[in-house]
């Protein structure tokens, strides 16, 4: 469109002119993109990056179909002069590429402990170019030992060289008895000049807490990352600007025993007997000068120690406190440090890393629902939520009072506590000093619990003829990773609902340093959860530096041979069964599925490439271990619906997942292999695994009954989805799968291996409705069957049996379908992280609506459907720089509206056809809202 004005003899415009101008101008503007969201590595201004960070981006459009062509990334060290769009650490220039996510920094060599500051503009699909997005900011960590200026390890005590255990058995006699010391360790040092950014990277092992002139710093829990501590560490950075002041300071740390102490104290629970060391501190606080000069205040042997009032500290036995050894002002400046000793130089982990991944936090509270007294004396706190979590007490009494608090799922017949089966005993005691209100949580453990007993105090408003100390308050704090929530998912279906909130606080509780299998009885990161259980979680929180922490973790533990044992970091071996609990492929091939399932999801191919060599040894290890390409060992179908209580396989014989996840670890090696250009790796992992594939059908396959092994739901699901199946049997062998399902009135029979395949393998099929009717029943053990028992977190077993843990990871894997199937989100063949994404809602049984949300890393996706009068209704939301097809139940595109208007009225919708009943539409970005009349 062209405008001709004429312009006045003073050469001004008129004033109309100029509205109009300022409009267009304004149009234009509205649809130009908008950069935001900039993360380096995954997190928002992060700190204690250990490498050059991996860029990313959002793009936000008001218009439909837009898509980044090129992109310009500034990166300065002076914060002023990226406002003057000045790059002088790295100018990428005008870089055409479509790339949004995962863009390397390709500047110089980055310094330890510097800021650096950038923004992004892009160029959209018309070549128009963005504003400069807000600035964002990453700080550098310790890239070097010779980064920690001479720091050291210091601590209280040391372990006897004799008594160290970094490996133990589960059956090995304990040879002694007793507590450690858990320390209070401090230093005064001055900040001479006006401060720019001071900053602290601290090691505290097993965990530990920071202190700054009588604060707290942050607010973490359980710092840091529990680790394989006889290979590496992590280290925590924080920006500690806000709590220094010209003049005195001073730094105190806290430190507990987490999982690198577990004490033999008689009396607690004590499921593991690592003994990595006593605990022990390395730290260097950095104070970077208003004038350019720093100055360092590091671990060493000037600091001082104590024994603090914590006197007990188990990650699997609690916590006890005595708050009269207290010492007001020991983390502050003029402290008379005068009692306490010099501290000890120690050896620690040889390598310490920056921890990447979210810390703990507190997140939700709970208030009791009620206060019982089933026993004199014994008060039963219900806080409605089995969750994991610490309790916040507040309490009066007389100096030496003590208040003991017994965290537990269960109640027993007694309707006291029962901690029979999630690891006893285990509690918390508070002894008070008396001074007032007294506010009081623990520091260094945690338990999954929906009841708490007290003994030894009584709840304000209760007779209390004794003088016990009156508790006043006690809340349940829930803990967990801070990994993002990024997804929603409801439904007109209650029981689906919910189902989803059950699994949901399972993966809460079991989010902390790896994915537990349960908050109390283990805390083990046991790895066949992270591949099954990956989608789910993803679809539900952001867990990409979760996922490369855990990936670290796999690389660490793995042994010379090749092994990937079943738990990671591995802390124990479990010795009953033999190798039963360190040697099962469904376990181990963690290794190998969980950097594949991270670069489909988040696009981290770096985290391939560092893979690549474990996934390697673990394949040439599991050949070794193969007979005739048969391998038999492991735990096979876990906590399956046989007739004997659950365990090891019953229903699938050993041999049959096992050797299915082989062939699957080989096909995917195989396309990794091709990803990172090693083709002739990928011709020999294809011919390996086309070799096994021929070994497990003649071993599993009956062709004259078309089942595989026993017939049961897992080996029938996982012979199809991890492509066994010859595809002229592929058909039969699904209808197997679904006859024996409908034969038991659709109950559920596949366990921990099996019951994620049997889901993936009936969707891919079309046969959601067969997945609605076995989880639509509370009758038969399932879901609803669990919720029916009154869980309120997803259950170990089936059954929901009160033997086993009642708030475990492992079965959750309906939250992938309700996302992907029901909702519709799903990642389509061939993406990575959502850059190509179907929309295909499968409506079933009597749901009338559904809704889910996921924050990709390109953006927002959105799936929003429902049945009206006027037929099957659908708004669907595309992140800008990304492609959708859309599905939608019609018999042609005549049945099929956006916005009101005709699919022909739209030419940005692209129809790619119509076939059994469902058309399908080429979309770009934006939200559409789609109308297809009811089919005839």
């Amino acid at each position: 469109m062209r405008f001709a004005f004429a312009l006045r003899r003073d050469n001004t415009r008129p004033a109309g002119l100029l509205v109009l101008l300022l409009a267009l101008g304004a149009a234009a503007h509205a649809q130009a993109v908008a950069v935001k969201e900039l993360k380096c590595g995954y997190r928002l201004n992060p700190l204690g990056l250990q490498a050059a960070p991996q860029l990313s981006w959002e793009l936000r459009a008001d218009h439909r179909n837009a898509r980044q062509t090129a992109y310009r990334v500034l990166v300065a060290d002076d914060e002023k002069l990226l406002r003057r769009n000045v790059g002088n650490v790295w100018d990428s220039q005008q870089t055409a590429s479509a790339a949004s996510i995962q863009v390397p920094y390709a500047g110089p060599a980055l310094q330890a402990t510097k800021t650096y500051y950038w923004k992004v503009m892009v160029w959209d699909e018309r070549q128009q170019a963005s504003a400069w997005s807000p600035a964002a900011r990453w700080q550098m960590g310790l890239l070097t030992a010779a980064d920690w200026q001479g720091a050291r390890w210091i601590a209280y005590e040391e372990l006897p060289a004799e008594r160290v255990s970094v490996l133990p058995v589960d059956g090995k006699k304990d040879a002694y008895q007793g507590g450690n010391v858990l320390p209070l360790l401090r230093k005064d040092f001055a900040v001479g000049k006006k401060l720019r950014r001071a900053t602290a990277y601290v090691c505290g092992l097993g965990q530990f807490e920071l202190r700054l002139n009588g604060q707290k710093v942050g607010d973490h829990f359980l710092d840091p990352a529990w680790t394989k501590y006889d290979q590496h560490a992590q280290y925590v950075t924080f920006d500690v600007t806000g709590q220094l002041r010209r003049g005195d300071n001073a730094v105190g740390v806290m430190l507990g025993n987490g999982f690198y102490y577990v004490p033999p104290v008689k009396g607690r629970y004590r499921k593991l007997k690592t003994a990595f060391g006593y605990p022990k501190l390395r730290c260097r606080v950095v104070l970077d000068y208003a004038d350019g000069t720093q100055e360092n205040v590091v671990s060493d042997a000037s600091w001082q120690t104590a024994a603090g009032p914590v006197t007990f500290s188990s990650i699997y036995g609690g916590e006890d406190y005595d708050a009269r050894r207290e010492q007001p002002g020991w983390d502050a400046p003029g402290f008379d440090a005068k009692a306490w000793k010099p501290v000890l130089l120690v050896d620690g982990p040889a390598r310490l890393d920056a921890e990447q991944a979210e810390p703990l936090r507190v997140h939700e509270t709970f208030q009791p629902r009620q206060v019982t007294q089933p026993r004199p004396g014994h008060f039963v706190y219900d806080f409605g939520q089995n969750a994991s979590g610490i309790v916040e007490l507040r309490v009066q009494g007389r100096a030496g009072d003590t208040v003991r608090l017994a965290p537990a799922e269960l109640l027993g017949p007694d309707k006291l506590v029962s901690q029979k089966n999630s690891g006893r005993p285990y509690y918390f005691t508070y002894v008070l000093r008396g001074a007032g209100v007294e506010t009081w949580r623990p520091r260094f453990s945690y338990y999954g619990f929906r009841y708490a007993q007290l003994d030894g105090g009584v709840p304000a408003g209760e007779a209390n003829p004794a003088g016990r100390p009156t508790v006043l308050g006690l809340t349940m704090l829930h803990t967990r990773n801070a990994a993002a929530p990024v997804g929603s998912f409801s439904s007109s279906s209650p029981l689906l609902n919910q189902t989803n909130t059950l699994i949901d606080w399972a993966v809460r509780s079991n989010m902390a340093s790896v994915f537990t299998d349960c908050p109390h009885r283990e805390k083990l990161g046991w790895q066949e959860q992270n591949h099954l259980m990956g989608a789910s979680i993803r679809y539900g929180y952001d867990i990409a530096a979760l996922c490369r922490k855990v990936i670290r973790d796999l690389q660490v533990s793995q042994l010379e041979s090749g092994l990937v044992p079943e738990i990671a970091p591995e802390y124990v071996q479990f010795e009953w069964g033999g190798d039963m609990f360190r040697d099962s492929p469904e376990w181990g091939s963690s290794a190998i599925l969980l950097p594949w399932y991270a670069y489909q999801w988040y696009g981290d191919r770096q985290t391939l490439l560092e893979s690549y060599p474990v996934m390697q040894r673990y394949a040439a290890y599991l050949a070794t271990k193969a007979q005739g390409h048969i391998l038999t060992q492991g735990l096979g179908d876990w906590y399956d619906l046989g007739p004997k209580p659950p365990g090891v396989s019953q229903l699938t014989p050993m041999g049959v997942t096992g050797t299915a996840i082989y062939h699957y670890d080989l096909v995917t090696l195989s396309d990794i292999a091709r990803l990172l250009g090693k083709a002739d790796d990928a011709t020999k992992y294809a011919r390996l695994a086309a070799e096994v594939r021929t070994a497990f059908n003649a071993k599993f396959f009956n062709p004259e009954t078309k089942q595989y092994a026993s017939g049961s739901q897992a080996a029938n699901a996982v012979a199809v989805y991890m492509g066994l199946v010859a595809p002229e049997h592929r058909a039969a062998v699904v209808d197997n799968l679904v006859r024996d399902i409908q034969s038991r009135q659709h109950a559920l029979t596949a366990g921990d291996i099996g019951y994620r395949y049997v889901l993936r393998v009936l969707e891919d099929a079309g046969r959601s409705d067969v997945i609605y009717a076995m989880n639509s029943r509370a009758d038969v053990p399932g879901y609803g069957y669990q919720l029916a028992q009154g869980a309120t977190a997803l259950t170990e077993s089936w059954a929901a049996l009160p033997t086993v843990s009642n708030n475990h990871l492992m079965l959750g894997h309906l939250q992938e379908w309700l996302y992907g199937a029901l909702a519709g989100i799903r990642p389509a063949a061939g993406s990575v992280a959502f850059d190509k994404i179907d929309i295909r809602p499968e409506p079933v049984g009597d749901v009338t609506s559904a809704k889910a949300t996921h924050h990709s890393p390109y953006g927002l996706i959105g799936s929003e459907w429902q049945k009206t009068a006027a037929g099957f209704e659908l708004t669907a939301t595309i992140p800008a720089n990304t492609t959708a097809t859309v599905y939608l139940p019609a018999s042609s595109a005549a049945a099929i509206t956006e916005s009101g208007q005709p699919l022909t009225q739209h030419p940005e919708l692209r129809l790619l056809g119509v076939e059994g009943g469902r058309a399908r539409i080429a979309v770009g970005s934006g939200t559409y809202r789609f109308v297809a009349q009811p089919l005839e």
